[in-house]
């Protein structure tokens, strides 16, 4: 099964009209650090929860 995680956090931040340097900023990371999260296709469960808090939503919602 392949995971399209990424996928689903970039269009979750599109949807919500943020920028990356915007959600890296309410995570305390460099936009770069961000975007490599962003478009990773394993991201550790702390990173994961990080980034479903910055936008509002439950790791669930992120992870399908």
């Amino acid at each position: 099964m392949i995971h399209h995680q990424w996928t689903a956090i970039r269009s979750w931040r599109e949807h919500l009209n943020l920028t990356q340097q915007e959600v890296a900023a309410r995570i305390g990371i460099s936009q770069s650090a961000y975007a490599q999260q962003e478009s990773s296709k394993r991201l550790r469960p702390m990173s994961l929860e990080r980034i479903a808090a910055a936008l509002g939503l439950s790791v669930e919602q992120l992870d399908f």
